[in-house]
């Protein structure tokens, strides 16, 4: 008898077991006796070295966040602590590289930690359709939609991309501005700048103004000398452009310094727009116009959807949430009206 398969008689998840043999609090007693049952039934007796190494175990929830130059992450991550550790529950946040697979990473914690659940802040969705079936805990995908995905014990909290970019091109198009360049991730890797650019082609189609890949996106790191570098090589590629869409603030402000070192003055030569509404793209000169992102609400929602898939497993159930939370645009100071000679 294995304690998976005293999660398949019992009708439990194996985490909800792993806590009742190790005695923890956060188990319903409807779910405790069902499983004890089990465990009576059978005889079982858990091997005493893994029971004490379960025993070390000090958090319940982990974070996994991907890149360590994500401003926005470190806004949301501190304020899901503090909602975590306010309901009780213990956290450990684990950083890992913008290109690093999350779900690999969460198996291994899951093998060493046992947590009660993960939240997961940057996501590649590819990862989560090839390798999410061996983790059977509940999950949170933050500041990424995953309910295409379908699948019972992953949630999501997110923005809309796809409209949010969208609202970009309209905002751009209204100052004057027809030929737009992109930095961002690769599309291919990074859901948020599929999602992202596929809103601003959308919207670029609807105002019939060109949108040529090879000579209007530049791809990068989300960080700022991704943006740096992404910026020289679309200006490189098209100096025509007016205006440039960074796929994150970082991005955006690793742009400014890329446009000063070039005499390209923001927002009288080139205009400038971010996304996500970090703090510190307020503080840049000049004031960084950017696709804001409600951090507050997405750390609330993320720690309570979360929270419930927790209480849901230990009942036997599935519980999978996924919400959209509002964005809006945070108007600066470097996005300008286009000169008259660049129409």
């Amino acid at each position: 008898m294995t304690i998976k398969e005293i999660a398949k008689e019992s009708g439990y998840g194996v985490g909800t077991v792993s806590r009742v043999l190790n005695n923890s609090e956060h188990v319903s007693e409807k779910a405790r006796k069902a499983i004890m049952d089990v465990v009576k039934k059978y005889n079982f007796e858990p091997n005493p070295n893994a029971k004490n190494l379960k025993s070390q175990t000090k958090y319940g929830i982990v974070l996994i966040v991907k890149g360590t130059q994500n401003m926005l992450f470190e806004s949301i991550v501190e304020l899901m602590q503090t909602e975590i550790v306010k309901n009780g529950h213990a956290c450990v946040v684990d950083y890992i590289d913008q290109d690093e697979n999350e779900v690999e990473e969460a198996r291994k914690v899951c093998n060493n930690q046992k947590p009660y659940g993960i939240a997961f802040l940057g996501s590649n969705l590819e990862y989560f359709e090839k390798n999410f079936e061996d983790l059977d805990l509940p999950c949170v995908i933050v500041t990424n939609g995953a309910s295409e995905l379908n699948i019972s014990n992953l949630s999501s909290v997110a923005v809309d991309d796809v409209s949010a970019s969208s609202r970009i091109v309209n905002y751009l198009y209204d100052k004057g501005h027809r030929n737009i360049g992109v930095i961002g991730g690769d599309p291919n890797v990074s859901h948020p700048s599929s999602l992202r650019l596929l809103g601003f082609e959308s919207a670029m189609r609807k105002k019939h103004l060109e949108f040529d890949m090879t000579k209007q996106y530049s791809y990068a790191r989300f960080s700022l000398e991704g943006g740096y570098q992404a910026t020289k090589d679309l200006l490189k590629k098209n100096s025509d452009i007016t205006a440039i869409f960074a796929m994150s603030d970082m991005m955006a402000m690793g742009a400014l310094r890329a446009l000063k070192d070039m005499d390209i003055k923001v927002p009288q030569d080139m205009s400038v727009i971010g996304y996500d509404g970090t703090d510190i793209a307020n503080f840049c000169i000049p004031r960084i116009t950017t696709v804001w992102q409600n951090t507050e609400k997405l750390a609330k929602r993320s720690v309570e959807i979360l929270l419930g898939g927790i209480k849901a497993e230990e009942k036997g159930e599935n519980y999978a949430v996924h919400e959209i939370v509002p964005y809006v645009i945070k108007e600066g100071s470097s996005v300008g009206e286009v000169k008259s000679k660049k129409k």
